[in-house]
């Protein structure tokens, strides 16, 4: 995603047809589904803005040279959507209008040891995601996920195992000495399409809370 892309993102402006990283599933990829299906997934995340947002976009270039990071939590991780993505994103607005904004806070690095998959572990915010999770998770985007979800933010994935923890304690390191915000405000969702293994675009931004009255 160029900057001018990114920048359009983190300001919650819909950033439409602009690709998004390699946002594989929450514990590998790719996600229980066949490659030869993956034009037809889809996925909820919100992004991470400011410093922070920038900083894991840093640090997983640091881990992974050549991506195209944009740093964000999965809300629904990939899944086929049979119903017609608009119809999945209306599901998906109408419980977001019903949660309010809150903040998530990031603990510490962490590895998920059946795919080696680097991530960054949740703390303050983690109930009212997994919450958010088994709301959303029904009616037209429902999905029997191969892995249960754990809320986090993908700092590494597909690293070879003699890398991992070399990779993990230089992640770890690398966050121990960041000193901007380590927490961010969950106050929107963006609903993505895959387009190949590695290419997502944004399709929809859903604002969370009650949608203001126009006089």
């Amino acid at each position: 995603m160029g900057r001018s892309g990114e920048e359009r993102a983190r300001n919650g402006t819909p950033a439409a047809l602009e690709s998004v990283s390699k946002m594989g599933n929450s514990n590998g990829s790719p996600w229980g589904i066949r490659p030869e299906e993956q034009r037809g997934i889809y996925a909820l995340v919100t992004y991470i803005p400011g410093p922070l947002g920038k900083f894991l976009d840093d640090l997983r270039l640091e881990l992974m040279p050549g991506c195209t990071p944009h740093a964000h939590v999965s809300l629904l991780p990939p899944r086929p959507v049979d119903a017609g993505w608009q119809v999945a994103s209306e599901h998906a607005r109408s419980l977001l209008e019903q949660s309010g904004p809150f903040e998530v806070e990031f603990t510490r690095p962490a590895v998920f040891p059946v795919t080696g998959v680097i991530y960054l572990e949740v703390g303050e915010g983690e109930e009212r995601l997994r919450s958010l999770h088994r709301s959303l998770n029904a009616g037209a985007v429902a999905f029997g996920e191969p892995f249960p979800y754990h809320p986090h933010a993908t700092l590494a994935q597909g690293v070879t195992p003699e890398r991992v923890d070399e990779l993990h304690q230089f992640a770890a390191r690398r966050w121990n000495g960041f000193a901007g915000p380590h927490s961010f405000r969950v106050d929107h969702a963006v609903f993505v399409q895959n387009l190949n293994g590695d290419t997502w675009v944004d399709l929809a931004t859903l604002r969370m809370g009650p949608v203001p009255a126009n006089f």
